[in-house]
């Protein structure tokens, strides 16, 4: 009897401790989602304008442009490695991309040049990430000044006209109602989820960010493998580079600006870590829609940019100390 009373008292405890595991086990991005969620009813509440079909097609539009370069980054981090050169590449082959047009190149040759040079600065990455052994920190930092100044000399740090107009009906136009830009967005996700969650490319990527000495041993080329994760965070970047033309039909040499950085957050808010082996494009994409929200919504309620940056860095210092107390109670510790 005594038995019985015991276990009766107990139940309730395993009941409460069970609903406790599974909050704490939920992944970080479906946190985010609920955030970015409850930040739309906020704004959709706060202001008048945020819901409106202008307003919303805008947030689509941004929301592509940084996804892209984050999809491109998420592969390096899923390495554990990283890429700080991907906003000045985006900016320097968006130049060179816009320098050709007006030019008079045809569109579709000045894409794929545009593309190739952005292949080729990834490649050069890679290598000297891998052959050179010099830390992936160091080597696109370098990138992130020296392609940033190497784009302000050839244009002059002044903006690139005489764009085809032409090339505004990417940015302009929709298919089945949905802005064209993020329907371009969209087959990048599913093609970067293709490869992370249904190739052997993908399943080395993780491997290789989980354990690079694991991989090398059960025979993963890391060489190789990493030569494509930074050529597709160049190459991605270039695409949010040449959109970002698109968009205001010219060729600003500013142009991803800071865009490295955002897309690193979106990427460690979405779920992904800094250490390597862990991420989702699902979730690259989350934390995109979730700083584009803030700096859409700031704009919309007036709020200065600079709150702006300190709500996005606390943001990113929540959900990395969250992710660590999620593995920590995971293993046990």
């Amino acid at each position: 009897m005594a038995s019985a009373t015991t276990s009766d008292r107990a139940a309730p405890a395993r009941e409460r401790e069970a609903g406790a595991g599974i909050r704490h086990n939920l992944p970080v991005e479906t946190w985010v989602a609920g955030c970015t969620v409850l930040l739309w009813i906020v704004l959709a509440i706060a202001s008048p304008y945020f819901l409106t079909t202008g307003n919303i097609f805008n947030i689509m539009r941004q929301v592509s442009v940084d996804a892209i370069i984050a999809y491109g980054q998420l592969f390096t981090i899923i390495t554990a490695g990283i890429d700080l050169s991907v906003g000045s590449v985006a900016g320097l082959t968006g130049i060179a991309f816009s320098m050709m047009l007006a030019g008079g190149v045809n569109v579709l040759l000045a894409v794929l040049l545009a593309l190739l040079l952005g292949l080729v600065i990834g490649v050069v990455n890679g290598l000297a990430i891998d052959r050179l052994g010099i830390p992936a920190f160091i080597v696109t930092l370098a990138g992130l000044q020296g392609f940033r100044g190497l784009t302000m000399l050839i244009s002059g740090g002044m903006t690139v006209s005489g764009i085809p107009t032409s090339l505004g009906i990417v940015a302009n136009t929709s298919i089945l109602g949905i802005p064209t830009m993020f329907v371009i967005m969209l087959v990048f996700a599913v093609g970067s989820q293709y490869l992370l969650g249904a190739t052997r490319l993908g399943r080395y990527m993780y491997a290789l960010g989980s354990n690079i000495e694991a991989a090398r041993r059960v025979g993963i080329n890391v060489t190789r493998v990493t030569l494509v994760a930074y050529g597709l965070a160049s190459v991605f970047a270039t695409v949010s580079g040449m959109l970002l033309v698109a968009r205001l039909t010219m060729g600003n040499p500013n142009a991803g600006y800071g865009s490295e950085l955002q897309a690193i957050a979106a990427a460690v808010v979405g779920g992904a870590s800094l250490f390597g082996g862990r991420g989702t494009v699902v979730g690259c994409f989350i934390g995109a829609i979730l700083f584009t929200t803030i700096g859409n919504g700031a704009n919309l309620l007036g709020v200065n940019s600079f709150w702006q940056m300190v709500i996005e860095g606390l943001l990113i210092a929540a959900v990395v100390y969250l992710d660590n107390l999620q593995k920590r109670r995971t293993s046990g510790q």
